[in-house]
């Protein structure tokens, strides 16, 4: 997959030039990010592709509308919940009422809304901590954490020892971990 030149820009921020300027070229990038997850969901409740390519659209002029309303602060959590309920109310208009039994069943593999603000919370808090560290960790954990790169790759490309990969990562994450636990305490 292509990078996109706005993946360096986090969805707390696109919300935030959204809000500062009223474009919607920041929600449209924001929105683009989500639009696999929509589909899912929305395949997930309606089981008919077509009807989740359409709910999609709908989500997103829904999303739109709402936000240059009120002011959300968990993008991700927050648009999953409104095509859920889009989701639940095409069911409904269509006579279709999902049970509370097939309601769990649904929800099995979903965590609930205080649980995904509380790790988007915690996500945020690392990517803003990871800046923090010290060049040699932080070049090396983003290349294991986050590109999946091996010990070996990261020493190839780095030049560091396989030893000194292994020594930053984990001083790293030990330092990480300290910081956002630090910055969860003060909030």
């Amino acid at each position: 997959m292509k990078p996109d030149k706005f993946d360096h820009i986090t969805d707390t921020e696109l919300l935030a030039k959204f809000y500062a300027d009223g474009s919607n070229e920041w929600l449209g990038i924001l929105l683009q990010r989500y639009t696999l997850l929509l589909l899912g969901t929305c395949m997930k409740y309606l089981k008919s592709e077509e009807a989740a390519k359409d709910s999609v659209q709908q989500i997103f002029l829904k999303a739109i509308t709402e936000l240059q309303k009120y002011k959300v602060v968990y993008f991700k959590s927050w648009l999953y919940m409104v095509a859920r309920n889009h989701c639940l109310m095409q069911l409904r208009d269509k006579n279709i009422f999902v049970t509370p039994d097939d309601e769990k069943h649904l929800q099995a593999e979903e965590l609930n809304t205080e649980e995904i603000r509380d790790k988007e919370k915690t996500l945020s808090l690392i990517e803003s901590s990871i800046v923090e560290l010290n060049e040699e960790q932080r070049t090396c954990v983003i290349l294991f954490y986050l590109q999946k790169k091996t010990y070996n790759e990261i020493a190839a490309s780095t030049g560091y020892s396989v030893m000194q990969v292994k020594s930053h990562i984990q001083n790293g994450k030990r330092n990480l971990k300290i910081m956002v636990e630090k910055k969860m305490n003060n909030n």
